[in-house]
């Protein structure tokens, strides 16, 4: 995701992903916009003219350019030159792109039928009923209702070139319309009220945006992209797929972000003179009579007086139709298929691609250079990757870059290791000789029969360096023959290790950086950002699962859960006496634990009855009654089990029954206050132990006894061994 524009604290954002499917959705083999009118199509029939690229269909479009657009909406003082939902406040002039509903475009949750399917919603703002609100209202949970003309209705108009009437979207309206008749006298049917069903999908999911500074091809804190993981549904298969960004920007002078839903036509402009009657002079303490004098209202270029008492003047660059805008990108056709059959149960499959295209930082903007999407990849043995990305030969030819003019491509090789000493951090980062490559680096590996890179087979390390899968001959060195796009498949990782790799091609050094690094682990592990709404994730084996209530937290926090083996134990003396020297020396703050946990001495030991379940943040303290974890175990029926932690300070401590939500088929759910390594354990059940001791002591006293009772009466020693068949 490249959201261009920063959100809070400058202005309001909010983000908001959907993908269609549909039988004709394509790329076209023109950069003509597909008509309006179905005479100008191959055959009369635009879905199917493969000419022109297509999403929403021309069906889709009829009805948008003929129903009466929402007039309860905010327009501000904008001139809206249609009354169909061609035209809004930022579209006023009904401007045509493709086949979109320009009102649906802007607004959202929209009130009529769509073809788009939500997958998430990122604002700066997400409060529990922020998040509830959409969620609830979503067409993937919601359906819509519309006024549905008969399709002979269509047919007849379009044929004889007549206006369609246009078409209600309340329920009122639509049932006391009457369409007439044709030529013949015969009567249309009437329209219906009707609800279209809702997708049947889960809720999109709400949470906290990333913030990214305006106008910085949306680079977050880190110097990295902010990125939404999208997890593909095995709900939709399709080869026939488009995902669209739409980002919401709104300015402080709406309050809540536009939120609020008294912003509506009632502050309209009274005419085209007229400034609209939102309420900015009151943000600085005016009333409306000052506000009005002084020209802080909300209309095109005001001219404001800044100083009391004064009549000079500065006016502002404000354009109405722009103060609340949603912006859009959408993508080029993609396919979403079934996981193969032999996929084991468990693993992650992760997709990785190249994003940019051709040119310098300046030709390319507001678009980036070429990259590897995503450059920073962590995965762990036995997962699936599937490599792949499209290139174009049609970018402008005056563009910069390597190889033939207008042409992207790309491949993937390993870059060599550094040759200079690994001392300081480089030294931590190449331990084990896990590391293949350095970044620092710019020339490509020597590849050999030996050559490891991820446990790919050697052919799959050739393939992605040469591009030679489809390709025999022809110009390679810079992949100019090769075809616009490559895919390795879907490939298991075996080995793990740190791999860095780079494009040959598009590696330009002080021009342009194509570099990349996956991290491959033994250890299972997952990834989530919950915000204020709350939220859910479980790793992928189902091994745990965190539980965050709403309101639990108040702004988004990326979590990390780790599964590894062992057994967490108490500190050592030593380790608590170096502890208690740094805190004395204030070389680290003390660590305040909850009063409620038992800790060090006081805390109770055993064995690993599941393995450590390391949540990260492991400084993140969170309400205990808000946050909840699942741990799978396995222990005997006559084991006691409990709940024992690690602190991000290395305090060992057990977590008390008040904390323990259930412990039950294999399952334990328990209560966290934050970060740290938790396990369950256990040790055999107390009375067990002492049923065993008192049986031991019985049985050694009857030995004892027997002993003396047969060295006392040597008969009945000799009788015992006769009745055993020993010889005396």
């Amino acid at each position: 995701i490249n959201a261009e524009y920063g959100g809070d604290p400058n202005n309001h954002c909010e983000l908001l992903i959907q993908y269609m499917c549909g039988n004709f959705t394509r790329d076209g083999t023109t950069t003509r916009t597909i008509p309006e009118r179905r005479d100008q199509c191959e055959k009369w029939d635009c879905d199917t003219d493969l000419e022109f690229g297509m999403h929403e269909n021309y069906a889709y479009y009829r009805n948008c350019k003929n129903r009466e657009r929402n007039e309860g909406l905010f327009t501000a003082d904008q001139n809206l030159r249609r009354n169909d939902a061609r035209s809004t406040r930022q579209n006023p002039q009904g401007t045509r792109r493709g086949y979109e509903c320009p009102e649906e475009r802007d607004y959202y949750p929209y009130w009529g039928p769509t073809p788009w399917m939500d997958i998430a919603i990122l604002t700066n703002n997400a409060t529990v009923e922020r998040c509830e609100f959409y969620k609830n209202n979503s067409e993937n949970v919601k359906g819509r209702f519309y006024c549905k003309y008969p399709d002979r209705y269509f047919t007849y108009k379009e044929a004889t070139n007549r206006g369609i009437k246009d078409i209600p979207i309340t329920k009122e309206e639509c049932e006391n319309t009457n369409l007439g008749a044709d030529a013949t006298g015969t009567a249309f049917a009437k329209p219906v009220w009707t609800q279209a069903d809702p997708f049947g999908i889960p809720p999109p999911e709400c949470i906290e945006a990333d913030w990214s500074r305006d106008n910085h091809n949306g680079n977050g804190l880190d110097g990295f992209p902010n990125q939404y993981n999208w997890t593909v549904p095995d709900h939709t298969l399709s080869d026939n797929c488009v995902l669209r960004l739409r980002y919401n920007i709104t300015t402080g002078e709406f309050a809540e972000g536009g939120f609020k839903p008294d912003i509506d036509a009632s502050l309209n402009a009274a005419n085209n003179n007229a400034a609209s009657k939102l309420d900015v002079g009151t943000q600085f303490g005016l009333t409306t009579a000052e506000a009005d004098n002084r020209g802080y209202v909300f209309e095109n270029n005001p001219e404001v007086k800044v100083f009391e008492g004064s009549n000079e003047e500065v006016q502002l660059a404000i354009n109405t139709a722009q103060y609340g805008r949603t912006f859009q990108d959408r993508t080029h056709v993609f396919a979403i298929r079934a996981k193969p059959e032999d996929v084991v149960e468990g693993q992650q499959i992760f997709n990785m691609n190249v994003r940019g295209k051709r040119g310098n930082i300046v030709q390319v903007y507001p678009a980036v250079e070429y990259d590897f999407a995503p450059n920073r990849v962590q995965m762990k043995t036995g997962d699936y990757i599937h490599i792949q990305w499209t290139g174009s030969d049609t970018n402008p030819g005056n563009n910069d870059g390597q190889g033939r003019q207008g042409t992207d491509r790309s491949n993937m090789i390993l870059i060599r290791n550094i040759t200079y000493d690994k001392s300081g951090a480089l030294a931590a980062q190449t331990s084990a000789n896990l590391q293949q490559g350095q970044l620092s680096s710019n020339y490509p590996i020597k590849i050999t029969n030996d050559t490891s890179f991820m446990g790919l087979a050697n052919d799959d390390i050739i393939a992605a360096a040469l591009i030679e899968q489809t390709q025999f001959g022809g110009d390679m060195e810079e992949l100019d023959d090769a075809g616009t796009y490559y895919n390795m498949g879907l490939r298991r990782i075996t080995t793990a290790g740190v791999y860095n790799y780079m494009c040959t091609r598009n590696n330009n050094f002080s021009n342009r950086s194509q570099k990349g690094r996956i991290v491959i682990t033994t250890a299972p592990f997952v990834q989530k950002k919950i915000g204020a709404a709350g939220g859910e994730m479980e790793l992928p084996n189902g091994d745990a699962a965190l539980t965050i209530d709403p309101n639990a937290l108040d702004s988004a926090v990326l979590f990390y859960i780790e599964e590894n083996k062992g057994t967490l134990k108490k500190s050592t003396e030593e380790e608590n006496n170096t502890r208690r020297r740094r805190e004395a020396s204030g070389e680290v703050a003390k660590e305040t634990v909850d009063d409620d946990l038992a800790t060090e001495d006081d805390a109770d030991t055993g064995s690993s009855a599941s393995e450590i379940i390391s949540v990260y943040p492991l400084e993140l303290k969170m309400d205990k009654s808000k946050a909840h974890l699942r741990i799978k175990y396995q222990a005997d029926t006559a084991d006691t089990t409990f709940v024992a932690m690690v602190t991000d300070k290395g305090t060992y401590a057990s977590l008390p029954d008040s904390r323990v939500e259930s412990m039950e088929s294999g399952n334990a759910r328990f209560k966290i206050s934050g970060g740290g390594k938790y396990q369950v354990l256990k040790y055999p059940y107390v009375p067990v132990i002492i049923a065993f001791c008192i049986l031991a002591i019985v049985l050694i006293a009857l030995i004892v006894g027997l002993a003396i009772f047969f060295k006392k009466n040597p008969q009945a020693r000799y009788r015992v061994k006769r009745m055993f068949g020993q010889d005396v």
